[in-house]
């Protein structure tokens, strides 16, 4: 199938709990990575009443109970750190992990978080301007000897880091609108946006905006890891726009095998929130969906 060429189809999971034992943490990471799901993320949303972990911190921690798992974060808010700092931050983690960081950014969508924290807010058009200018600037810190830039939002002048990373990186973007897809399109290695905002259908509209950014850009679409965030309720009812995987273990795996077909080569799962659960939907849904496409 045309839609599934490319990247290698990939689940990953997001960490559920956030109470204050770090070593339940640990272990749920541990279980999805028994489990065989490829990839565990946290994401970075530092305000508010619930508790969260401070994605850095806890990947960190992580790293090291970890042996196989891909760790990253979903996403990353820019305000929250600037590029050349987050540069050094990815190079180390990618190092402590032995190689097995995805770096997810995005421009920071929730105000009022940044606005508590007494960060500066900016119009969407200066987000995607930010966020084209931080990619830029990690990018060379990770690839030359020396990075001098000036744009409008960040600067950096004869900044190094050492080491540099030992491979490249990936950079996975969270992104919605046109100019912000085209930037993804441009210089990012995947996509990540949240199916719970848009119908698979716009999904889709909007995936071909990326790949033809980078057709535009000289590079081949199909290196772009389209990945999504997607909510499953197992044995629970759909919601009126289709926008929850909900059902049997065949019923999901049929849902998520369509997402698959339409191109998002790498869902990451949220849902999964206690061990039974996980432990099902690795042994009975992925099994489907990976079926289903080993036999075209």
């Amino acid at each position: 199938m045309s839609g599934t060429s490319g990247p290698r189809l990939g689940f990953g999971v997001f960490a559920h709990y956030r109470g204050p034992d770090p070593g339940v943490l640990a272990a749920e990471a541990r279980d999805a990575e028994r489990l065989g799901f490829d990839l565990f993320a946290l994401s970075d949303h530092l305000h508010g009443d619930r508790g969260t972990w401070e994605p850095w911190t806890a990947l960190s921690f992580l790293a090291a109970a970890t042996e196989r798992i891909t760790l990253a974060t979903d996403v990353l808010g820019l305000p929250y750190r600037a590029p050349a700092v987050l540069a050094k931050m990815a190079e180390t983690l990618d190092r402590l992990s032995r190689g097995r960081l995805v770096l997810g950014l995005g421009n920071g969508g929730y105000e009022a978080e940044f606005a508590a924290f007494g960060l500066s807010t900016r119009t969407p058009g200066e987000k995607v301007e930010a966020l084209d200018e931080a990619v830029r600037i990690v990018r060379s810190l990770w690839q030359r000897p020396s990075t001098t830039f000036e744009g409008r939002h960040f600067s950096v002048h004869d900044a190094r880091i050492e080491p540099r990373p030992a491979h490249p990186i990936p950079v996975w973007l969270g992104t919605y609108g046109p100019r912000a897809l085209a930037v993804t399109g441009r210089l990012a290695d995947g996509w990540l946006p949240s199916l719970q905002r848009m119908g698979l259908d716009e999904a889709v509209e909007r995936r071909e905006k990326v790949r033809s950014a980078a057709a535009a850009a000289g590079r081949d679409p199909d290196t772009i890891t389209c990945a999504c965030n997607v909510q499953v309720r197992l044995d629970g009812r759909p919601d009126a726009g289709g926008r929850v995987l909900a059902g049997s273990s065949q019923e999901v795996a049929e849902q998520l095998a369509a997402v698959v077909r339409a191109g998002f080569t790498f869902p990451l799962l949220f849902g999964l929130d206690h061990a039974e659960t996980r432990e099902r939907f690795a042994t009975e849904v992925i099994p489907l969906v990976r079926g289903e496409f080993a036999r075209t």
